[in-house]
């Protein structure tokens, strides 16, 4: 063990160790930035698009509209539940039958033997 701390280079080691966290964290960063400035894009190609066919006209002083977290659950917990009421309700029992086993080699005791010849005393 000693020798081991004798030839490992310790200033690889931090450069390493600050490498890799700042990889992370910057990646960590980048995925906040996306997340948040994404329905932004999206909602300006929306817009464009419909502009382009004449479907969109800009209101001046038209505020945005923002659903609250509470709404968005309380549509997506109907939505689950509608959907889960679609399926057809089963008993939940299970029954366990009891199956007279057919002969199977991986079953068969006589090959669990092993062939060994009788040692002479």
């Amino acid at each position: 063990m000693n020798h081991f701390l004798e030839v490992v280079n310790w200033s690889q080691i931090w450069v390493i160790t600050a490498v890799g966290y700042s990889v992370v964290f910057s990646a960590l960063i980048l995925l906040i930035f996306v997340f948040k400035f994404m329905p932004k894009v999206l909602k300006l190609q929306m817009k464009r698009k419909l502009k382009r066919e004449g479907k969109y006209t800009e209101k001046e002083g038209e505020e945005e509209e923002y659903i609250a977290g509470e709404v968005n659950a309380a549509i997506g917990t109907a939505l689950s539940l509608y959907f889960s009421d679609l399926h057809d309700d089963e008993s939940k029992i299970i029954t366990i039958k009891r199956v007279e086993r057919r002969y199977s080699p991986w079953s068969s005791k006589i090959y669990n033997i092993n062939n060994v010849l009788p040692t002479r005393r």
